[in-house]
């Protein structure tokens, strides 16, 4: 879909949805007390479920998002609210279905379900690598979840959602340089009450969900959640006869909630899930799906002189045993893995939280003390393909776990007979982070290594994967010198060389034993927030916050890798020589790769940063009728800084720890900067009746701004900036040693910048209509280095100067429309819902290669049904991705999967060299009927 057609769409979609009121709707009367439910209303204050009358025919939502209850209307703040009605419509069952109800927001899942990422306004953290916070921070009823993909876990029943849009520097316990998904659930109550559902759909879809909430006395009420869900994976194993990225879940919480006094409340949250679950396949990315992919796919025929139309890398794949066909699969769920290897997986996620709520008289002092467990192990089979090259087992040595104990405190009152509104508060948490590695080298690796060396070189002729080494017999003679009047094209090196080919090929099943990331984090701040009222009709809110955060690491290692120890020893004096650098740096790169080598093997490492940052906001908002709100405001977030949990960035793999003076040596190399945003806003909310619009208009600047990019063989973590000197180019050649710039040169290197649309009106009883659309020109600048101090920027990423940034679509447009007709007298109701989202071409990856670009695309969700008597049943049918659109949430560089290359390359078409692509795909359409009950 191009760009104009997108456009025309969202308008076309803007327009039927304003004026799809249905005809028999029209006959009733446009009484606001007498329409349903609209996402405006649903939301209560954290504090009670309970709302004055005027605020319910206004139609507005209570929010908390500047850590007071106030009308979203009154709040001069980017947030979008989603109510508890709107979540269910939507189908809602964790944070991922936001994506149709809140433009500004893109949330998406990777290699584990734990690697889940939020984006708002197109900025935020890649989640493979745990040890980088998130730029978009997860709320559950008032506590801090430590990375957004832990709230990709079951809900239960929800209040609301409230997605806060910008940084978020100065309330809410951690600091949020992008915004903030803050999540409140439904708290117990004082009347008898309950709810079950189940639901059943396709791919043999299980939920079971259920709510009963117990009024033990006048001052003391209990509720339980619990939800089941179970469902078969949406791709086919066919090595392994297994379905992969199925659903096996359970989730419950229990909550006391306990008024001694009028002036006192008390809550009690507990909660514990459960996953048992194989998660995730990938398939390959072909030309069907991605046009740039080009000729990459196919074999190079014949090898010898066949690279300019093939690739030599499809080759070695077919030869040793990947299905030619499984290079061409569309769009097609079928995967290929490894015999005997899994992509199983347990998480356990669990906690206990209290919230005191004292009113004093003359002020309010919140407390909300926390403890957190969250430990996820998946397996894999990391390279994606039948051929044994990387996996990680199933056996509980591939884990994070996030053990965390926060507290908040927080007094609000008012002073000055009320032209104050004063918070002030601290924040504790003390964090501990356990990541546990068994990454190991394939049963087959070592002849994939050779392979891949010897069919894209010069030696193409001498190629053989079934011979050691992937040598010829007649090969690896003519490379020993063995053969009479034919020099070895390696002269003397040549049985060196050889040798070395030997032992890369014995590399199989090795690496890491377990290596264990320790890493504690402790943080405190003190903060205000502080509304001033100038006048009846203006505002002028300051905040300030000051973070002091302190991590330590401590790392050990084991690796049986001894091949990388003998290959660096044999051929490291080759590396200096023209003649023989190449092939000398393929054997050992492919031997050490990611830095597996036995020289680890019983090592450790210690490291400590410190940093201190003050961040804050100021707002002056005007309400020149009581309609309608302007805002204008600064603000400046956060994210800490911190190491890259992954002994590949210790090093270089060409040069051994030894010559570098030993691993402890080298842990600077694991550390990056805090990201740093400073934003300006401006905007309107006005609501009338049964209308209500919110506009805004936003600039950010990212300073070190936090990118963590799969490379094809490592995880790559840099903090981009931009120099202010012109660099000659020097970001976006091949070389790693141009485009260095002066530290006082340095400046931000990420700009978001656009406007943000969001609409809800109820033209006529028992309809409601939701819109939204977002442009955001979220773009890295011009001249880009890879740190604060200048440092030039990766060549992985030389094509990120000047373009958007990657899941950052300019244009989202969603909108939803729901009507609930009385049917005659009988006390029966309707229910017609429908929600879409149309999302502008983005790029899926964060080196923005063009082989991982996504073209636009439409979602449709749709659900109907009829329902008794104040809801005691419903009966609805409903699906998601009604259209079975099919896309991908990310693409990247298939692990190793990488051919030769006859030059530097410099296609523009392929900056990843001859480099193979793998892709995620979305869910499917699913489509299901679901039978609830209300009590």
């Amino acid at each position: 879909m191009t760009k104009p057609q997108l456009m025309t769409a969202c308008g076309f979609v803007a327009f039927a949805l304003a004026g799809a009121t249905p005809a028999s709707a029209q006959q009733g009367a446009t009484d606001p007390a007498a329409a349903p439910a609209s996402s405006t209303e649903q939301a209560s204050t954290e504090q009670s479920t309970e709302q004055p009358d005027d605020v319910q025919n206004t139609g507005d939502i209570i929010v908390t998002a500047q850590g007071r209850a106030q009308l979203l209307t009154d709040v001069p703040v980017a947030v979008s609210a989603v109510s508890a009605e709107s979540l269910q419509l939507s189908g809602a069952t964790d944070i991922r279905a936001l994506n149709q109800l809140a433009p500004s927001l893109l949330v998406s899942s990777t290699g584990s379900e734990a690697n889940g990422s939020a984006r708002i306004r197109g900025i935020g953290t890649v989640g493979d690598n745990p040890g980088l916070e998130s730029s978009v921070a997860v709320f559950i009823d008032g506590v801090y979840r430590s990375r957004s993909g832990i709230g990709l876990n079951e809900l239960g029943e929800i209040d609301r959602v409230e997605v806060l849009r910008g940084p978020q520097g100065t309330l809410f316990g951690r600091n949020a340089s992008a915004g903030i998904i803050n999540i409140v659930s439904k708290q117990p109550t004082y009347e008898l009450g309950g709810m079950a559902e189940v639901t059943y759909g396709n791919y043999d879809f299980w939920r079971l969900q259920a709510a009963l909430n117990v009024p033990i006395s006048d001052t003391l009420a209990a509720r339980i959640d619990g939800v089941y869900a179970k469902r078969d994976g949406f791709y086919y194993d066919t090595a392994n006869d297994i379905d992969v990225n199925n659903r096996d879940r359970f989730f419950v919480r229990g909550q006391l909630r306990w008024e001694p006094t009028s002036d006192i409340n008390i809550r009690i949250i507990g909660d514990y899930t459960k996953r048992d679950e194989r998660c995730c396949g990938a398939t390959y990315v072909d030309a069907s799906v991605n046009q740039f992919v080009g000729n990459l796919n196919n074999p190079a025929t014949p090898l010898t002189t066949g690279l300019p139309n093939g690739n030599n890398i499809i080759n070695v794949l077919r030869d040793m045993g990947q299905p030619i066909g499984s290079f061409t699969p569309g769009y097609d769920r079928t995967i290929y893995s490894t015999p005997g290897r899994s992509f199983a997986g347990e998480t356990e996620d669990k906690g206990i939280s209290g919230q005191i709520d004292w009113d004093f008289g003359g002020a309010t002092l919140t407390s909300i003390t926390a403890y957190r467990d969250y430990l996820s192990d998946q397996g894999s089979d990391t390279d994606y393909s039948t051929i044994d090259i990387l996996y990680r087992a199933a056996d509980g040595n591939s884990s994070r776990q996030f053990e965390t104990f926060s507290q908040e405190l927080r007094l609000q009152g008012e002073a000055f007979g009320g032209a104050l509104d004063w918070l002030v508060g601290g924040y504790y948490a003390n964090e501990d982070l356990t990541v546990r590695d068994n990454l190991r080298f394939g049963n087959q690796y070592g002849r994939f290594a050779t392979c891949r060396i010897i069919s894209g070189s010069a030696l193409a002729s001498l190629y053989s994967p079934t011979g050691a080494g992937c040598l010829s017999p007649t090969g690896r003679a003519v490379l020993n010198g063995q053969v009479p009047t034919v020099p070895s094209p390696l002269g003397p090196a040549g049985p060196l060389v050889v040798a070395a080919l030997d032992r890369l090929d014995g590399i199989n099943d090795r690496g890491s034993g377990v290596d264990i990331y320790e890493q504690n984090s402790r943080n405190y701040a003190f903060f205000t927030h502080n509304i001033v009222h100038l006048t009846d009709t203006l505002d002028l809110t300051v905040g300030l916050r000051y973070t002091n955060e302190r991590k330590r690491l401590n790392a050990s290692f084991t690796n049986d890798n001894t091949g990388c120890v003998a290959n660096q020893q044999a051929l490291g004096s080759f590396l200096t020589n023209p003649a023989l650098a190449a092939v000398a740096g393929g054997i050992i790169g492919l031997s050490c790769q990611g830095n597996s080598t036995s020289e680890l093997d019983g090592a450790s490492i210690a490291d400590e940063r410190n940093e201190d940052e003050f961040t804050g906001t100021a707002v002056l908002s005007w309400k020149p009728t009581p309609d309608l709100l302007l805002y204008g405001s600064y603000s400046r977030g956060y994210k800490a800084g911190g190491f890259n949990l992954d002994r590949s960035a210790l090093k270089n793999p060409l040069a051994s720890f030894a010559s570098l003076g030993g691993p402890q040596a080298l842990t600077g190399n694991l550390q990056f900067d805090p990201e740093i945003n400073n934003a300006y806003e401006i905007g309107a909310k006005y609501s009338v009746n049964d209308f209500t619009l919110t506009l805004a208009a936003f600039r950010q600047e990212f300073q070190n701004f936090q990118l963590n990019t799969f490379n094809g063989t490592v995880f790559l973590v840099a903090t981009v900036n931009a120099c202010d000197a012109d660099l000659a180019g020097g970001d976006r050649d091949t070389s790693a040693a141009t485009g260095a710039c002066v530290p006082d040169d340095v400046q931000y290197g990420v700009v978001s910048q656009g406007v943000e649309v969001e609409a809800n009106l109820r033209p006529v009883r028992d309809v409601n209509i939701n819109l939204g659309m977002t442009y955001s020109d979220t773009h890295y600048r011009e001249n880009l280095v890879g740190s604060a101090g200048g440092i030039p920027l990766d060549p992985a990423l030389r094509v990120l100067p000047g373009n958007q940034l990657s899941n950052a679509p300019e244009i989202v447009a969603t909108g939803s429309l729901s009507w609930t007709p009385e049917l005659g007298s009988s006390g029966l109701t309707g229910l017609f819902y429908v929600d879409t989202r149309l999302t502008d071409d983005f790029n899926t990856g964060s080196d923005l290669y063009p082989q991982k670009l996504q073209d636009s695309f439409v979602l449709v969700n749709a659900r109907v049904g009829i329902r008794g008597r104040d809801e005691l049943w419903a009966l609805e049918l409903w699906a998601q991705n009604l259209t079975n659109t099919q896309y991908a949430q990310v693409a990247f560089n298939s692990p190793f999967q990488q051919g030769a290359n006859g030059a530097p390359f410099v296609d523009p078409q392929y900056p990843g060299g001859r480099q193979v692509f793998s892709q995620y795909l979305a869910e499917p359409r699913t489509y299901g009927v679901t039978l609830r009950t209300r009590f």
